[in-house]
């Protein structure tokens, strides 16, 4: 989000990127976090992932956690591109109600909504 042709910044100094610039950079991405729950507690687990224009979706074994987890429930989505020193690159966040979308044999195709989507970028102005 741009205010008067300067970039916005949140509190630590990042760049606020609007849904458009945050879904432009996640197509950039290959894999992402998916943020579930197992148990009461949160789990992560990486996944390769294609996006649309309003879903994304990844393929986990029909059998799985993060599949079981995925029937009706809000997941946490997560992809960035970061230097180690964590002074330039990206990250962004998905919020969505999860559904498997296509059951064949031993896979489910998980589909995340995209109703919250929230960007940062990092190396603003350097």
């Amino acid at each position: 989000m741009r205010t008067g042709g300067k970039p916005m910044l949140d509190s630590f100094g990042q760049e606020v990127l609007d849904r458009a610039q945050s879904l432009e950079l996640l197509g950039t991405a290959e894999v992402g976090r998916v943020v579930f729950t197992d148990r009461g507690m949160p789990a992560v687990q990486p996944v390769r992932f294609a996006l649309d224009e309003h879903a994304l979706r990844f393929a986990v074994p029909a059998a799985s956690l993060l599949a079981s987890a995925a029937r009706g429930n809000v997941l946490a989505f997560e992809a960035d591109s970061l230097t180690p020193e964590l002074d330039d690159g990206w990250w962004v966040t998905v919020l969505g109600h999860a559904d498997p979308a296509e059951e064949t044999g031993s896979e489910c195709v998980v589909r995340i909504s995209l109703e919250v989507v929230a960007g940062r970028r990092v190396g603003v102005g350097q």
